[in-house]
């Protein structure tokens, strides 16, 4: 990840070290949603018995929070997306050199993903530009 992190996220990954006593470094903020990355072997571990440790997370943060598994290079692309914008569906993703384009496959799954004021789309753009460093669009 080649952003730089801020107060904020360090204080959201000092927790959520602190409870489920597992260091990662990848944290981002999705539609109002806090989403860590964890190894994919550290993901039920993650969770907690019962997801306790999203409840507890929740608690404290009160937002809303996801865990998902780091993705693995651009192979896993589709799969890392479909994590952050679920329950949005796609229809299919084509990753160039340059650039990874959604299609999105009707007007209303479109819409939900760029938001409003695009706000979801530059989220999304930034975090592709993180971990792929590629640019992002949704056609």
């Amino acid at each position: 990840m080649v952003r730089t992190i801020n107060r904020e996220d360090i204080r959201h990954l000092n927790l959520f070290n602190k409870i489920t006593r597992i260091s990662t470094r990848f944290c981002f903020e999705y539609n109002n949603t806090i989403i860590f990355c964890v190894p994919r072997n550290q993901l039920t571990r993650s969770l907690g018995e019962g997801g306790k440790n999203i409840y507890e997370l929740r608690r404290i943060l009160r937002k809303k929070i996801k865990i998902i598994p780091q993705p693995d290079g651009i192979k896993e692309v589709k799969s890392f997306i479909g994590n952050i914008v679920r329950p949005v569906e796609f229809k299919e993703i084509e990753i160039t050199p340059q650039e990874i384009i959604i299609n999105a496959g009707g007007m209303q799954n479109k819409a939900a993903l760029i938001g409003k004021n695009k706000r979801r789309l530059i989220e999304m753009q930034r975090i592709i530009k993180d971990f792929f460093g590629k640019d992002f669009r949704i056609i």
